[in-house]
């Protein structure tokens, strides 16, 4: 299939798009390389495949409603992956233009590019951060997310009722996929694994929010990939047993859906950090902090409807993920 990815020089979007080469399809890629982490590791991510015969790269903002416009009419995707987003609960305290830019202006550019261009699907990220204030465990698709805590949060809510309204109004099928913390190989510097790795290599103490009472759902990167693939090719459809007088806010009688993609096995933070000293031979100090504004306590993906819909199921145990990020942190970084 001709597919097109936005952000594949980011984390998940390098991932996904050399598994979708690997198995023959023609991938158009677009990313605008922004610095809001090193540029650096996203050349180097992006350095695995832009060789590829079937891959062509082109760093676009996805804010350009012309740059986007003109890449979906060269491509003709039939198929969309839309990954870029400005990315970070904390960022979004400092600096929200960035997040109505990205994550608003630009994924409606991506909406009206798959309407005109008679895409036949678009799957499209959201994030557990959605669940806001929340308490109810596991979360569900079924349970309302009316309480954000972020305004990046606010911003992955908001691309769900976008979607919403263009599967209704255009019959466009939509697949929103709730991520909830994704690591392993090639991950995001700003994301706690490196984060926390950086600093028992050097020894230097880690902060510790929320006193250590955090849990998360940790899913590794290869788990989120193969579900990322399994949802593009399961093309969302209305749900005929969608009931306007008691919605489900999951599903719709337009061609939408909305996922958790998560591993379903909520870690303790405090057990995640011990793996990582175990990994890499050495522990640190910790200091203890007051939980951050704009996080939540915990998070645990329900995963049942996912797994019902295209077989989802991950398999990769927190022990066996966080050694293989390691394995690669160490070869990245040059550390014996």
């Amino acid at each position: 299939m001709r597919i097109l990815v936005t952000g594949s020089a980011g984390f998940v979007g390098a991932a996904l798009t050399e598994r979708l080469l690997a198995r023959g399809d023609q991938v158009l890629g677009i990313d605008n390389h922004n610095a809001y982490y090193d540029p650096a590791l996203k050349e180097a991510r992006l350095a695995r495949f832009a060789a590829h015969p079937a891959y062509t790269h082109l760093r676009a903002d996805l804010a350009d409603a012309e740059a986007i416009n003109r890449a979906f009419g060269d491509f003709q995707p039939q198929r969309v992956v839309n990954l870029a987003a400005q990315a970070g609960v904390r960022y979004s305290l400092k600096n929200p233009q960035a997040y109505v830019q990205s994550n608003l202006v630009g994924f409606v550019n991506v909406l009206e590019a798959c309407r005109h261009g008679k895409v036949e699907h678009l799957v499209y990220a959201s994030s557990s951060s959605v669940y806001g204030a929340n308490r109810k465990m596991p979360f569900a698709v079924e349970d309302a997310v009316d309480h954000p805590v972020s305004l990046y949060a606010a911003s992955k809510k908001a691309n769900e009722l976008m979607a919403h309204t263009y599967s209704h109004l255009y019959a466009l099928p939509t697949t929103g996929l709730r991520f909830f913390t994704v690591y392993g190989p090639w991950g995001r510097p700003d994301m706690s694994p490196i984060l926390f790795a950086d600093r028992i290599v050097r020894g230097e103490p880690i902060d510790v929010f929320n006193y250590g009472n955090h849990s998360r759902d940790f899913t590794y990167i290869d788990d989120i990939v193969e579900g990322v693939i399994r949802t593009l090719d399961h093309v969302a459809q209305p749900d005929p047993a969608y009931d306007a007088l008691q919605p489900n806010p999951g599903t719709s009688s337009a061609p939408y859906r909305v996922y958790n993609i998560g591993n379903d096995q909520p870690v303790q933070l405090m057990h995640f950090i011990e793996l990582m000293e175990q990994s890499l031979g050495r522990t640190v100090e910790k200091n203890l902090l007051p939980m951050q504004p704009g996080d939540v306590p915990d998070t645990w993906a329900d995963v049942s409807a996912l797994r019902r819909d295209v077989g989802y199921a991950p398999n990769t145990s927190i022990e066996e993920g966080v050694k293989r990020f390691v394995q690669w942190y160490r070869e990245y970084h040059r550390i014996a």
